[in-house]
């Protein structure tokens, strides 16, 4: 089983590129995030002649998270209990085959003290609540898509330059670890501990080039997924090129 996670930036804009990295690459499940359309713009007839089922949950310009996969999608779930209309669609989950899939597009923040910031952090508390509330972490369970945190300084290109910068900062790590401490491990870590392995790199000043990224796109994984995870890939060639995402597929395999 391969599941990919990946921000598009911009389903439909992306298309003459992710039709072929997806017939290319053909992953069991692939969770999508920023995908900025309306469900009744949904690009389905693409994907579902490519041989996947689709769950989407999108809004206008903004946000916006699919799970597409070759088998059935079951018990599918968008947004937090209580949410009303005009919410932000960042949060989508359903399950397949075994696995129990949540794709998340957790706010980026802005910068820290910003209202924005407060937005993200009440946001992230929400996340523990429910992923808490309802699910059974004794399953095979995959939490994955842009987190838009770094674990430690070795997801960040300049430790030092970004210390205490957004995506980089204590509350959003301490966050983050409140959620891995209900019994979640981070997936791309059973397989390699170095640093510079990053998952987003900035459209502007040459950054992929430079190789100035940050790894903030993730995989959480229940003890059963962790230890049935063969490996995590991060797709660096899908950022080559006119008109790619800021963002890189991940791909990780289970046996």
């Amino acid at each position: 089983m391969n599941i990919a996670t990946w921000n598009v930036n911009s389903l439909r804009a992306r298309m003459p590129r992710f039709l072929p990295w997806l017939q290319e690459n053909q992953p069991d499940i692939l969770c999508l995030q920023e995908t900025k359309v309306i469900d009744d713009l949904f690009p389905r007839s693409e994907i579902e002649d490519a041989g996947y089922n689709i769950a989407f949950f999108g809004q206008k310009t903004y946000n916006g998270v699919a799970i597409l996969a070759r088998q059935p999608i079951e018990d599918v779930v968008r947004g937090f209990p209580g949410d009303d209309e005009d919410a932000q669609k960042r949060v989508i989950g359903g399950i397949v085959d075994d696995f129990v899939v949540l794709n998340l597009y957790v706010p980026n923040g802005s910068e820290l003290g910003s209202p924005k910031f407060e937005f993200k952090m009440n946001w992230l508390e929400q996340l523990r609540e429910f992923v808490s509330d309802r699910y059974d972490f004794a399953e095979k369970m995959v939490i994955t898509g842009d987190f838009n945190i770094t674990f430690d300084d070795r997801d960040v290109y300049d430790p030092e330059g970004l210390r205490e910068a957004i995506h980089c900062s204590t509350p959003e790590r301490e966050a983050l670890a409140k959620i891995m401490e209900l019994g979640l491990h981070d997936g791309l870590r059973k397989h390699h501990e170095e640093a510079g392995l990053y998952t987003w790199w900035d459209h502007r000043g040459g950054a992929f080039w430079k190789d100035r990224g940050l790894r903030i796109d993730h995989f959480l994984l229940t003890d059963s997924a962790l230890e049935s995870c063969a490996s995590v890939v991060i797709d660096r060639e899908a950022r080559k090129g006119k008109g790619a995402s800021d963002h890189v597929p991940v791909i990780a395999t289970f046996s």
